[in-house]
C-alpha cells in the first residue's frame, strides 16, 4: 500500500487536543472528506480517526479521536500527514497528480515529409514546476540536458498516465 503525504502537524492549538496542520494541497477543504489520516510517528504510521476539522488563517486544524489534551497534541507536532492511495480523490478530465506525470517518456510528434507523423524521444518528467501561470514540465533529455516544457494545449498533445508517455509537439528550434 502507497502513503501520499498531505500535510505536516505543525502544532497544538489550545488546550483539547487539536493540531494545527500544513497543508500540501491546493484544496484545504480535502481534510472535510476523509474520516482518518495517517501520522508517522517514531517511523511508524498510526492512523487516527477525523472527529471535527476547523480554520485558522489558511491553516487546518484538526480533532483527532484519541488526542484530548494540549500535551498529546504536542507530542504530534512535526509529524509528517498521510493518507492511502484509495483516498485519493478523482481529478477532473485533463488533471492528473505530479506524483503520476514524474518518470513518463516525452515524445515529440514530428511531421514526415510525406505527411504522417512520426515520434522521437525527448526524454522524461523528472519534477513539475506549479509556482507558475501553468505548470512547466521538467524534463532530462536522451542527452541528459533539461528542459523546461510548459503544460498547455499548443504543445501537449496527449497525456496516457496508464502507458507512462506524453506526446508533444513542439515549435522547431523549442529544444535547442
Amino acid at each position: 500500500m502507497e502513503y501520499i503525504q498531505i500535510g505536516k502537524i505543525v502544532n497544538a492549538v489550545a488546550l483539547r487536543g487539536e493540531v494545527k496542520v500544513y497543508h500540501y494541497s491546493d484544496y484545504k477543504e480535502r481534510f472535510e472528506e476523509l474520516s482518518e489520516i495517517l501520522v508517522l510517528r517514531k517511523k511508524q504510521y498510526v492512523s487516527y480517526q477525523i472527529e471535527k476539522v476547523r480554520y485558522q488563517k489558511g491553516m487546518v486544524i484538526l480533532k483527532l479521536e484519541g488526542v484530548d489534551d494540549r500535551g498529546s497534541a504536542e507530542a504530534l507536532k512535526e509529524c509528517d500527514v498521510f493518507i492511502t492511495e484509495a483516498d485519493l480523490r478523482v481529478l477532473p478530465e485533463d488533471t492528473f497528480y505530479v506524483r503520476d506525470l514524474i518518470g513518463c517518456t516525452v515524445v515529440d510528434l514530428v511531421k514526415c515529409d510525406h505527411g504522417a507523423m512520426d515520434t522521437a524521444v525527448i526524454g522524461r518528467i523528472t519534477d513539475v514546476i506549479q509556482n507558475t501561470a501553468q505548470d512547466i514540465y521538467q524534463i532530462e533529455t536522451t542527452d541528459g540536458r533539461e528542459v523546461l516544457i510548459p503544460a498547455v494545449g499548443d504543445f501537449i498533445k496527449e497525456v496516457d498516465i496508464e502507458n507512462r508517455c506524453i506526446k508533444v509537439q513542439l515549435i522547431p528550434g523549442f529544444l535547442d
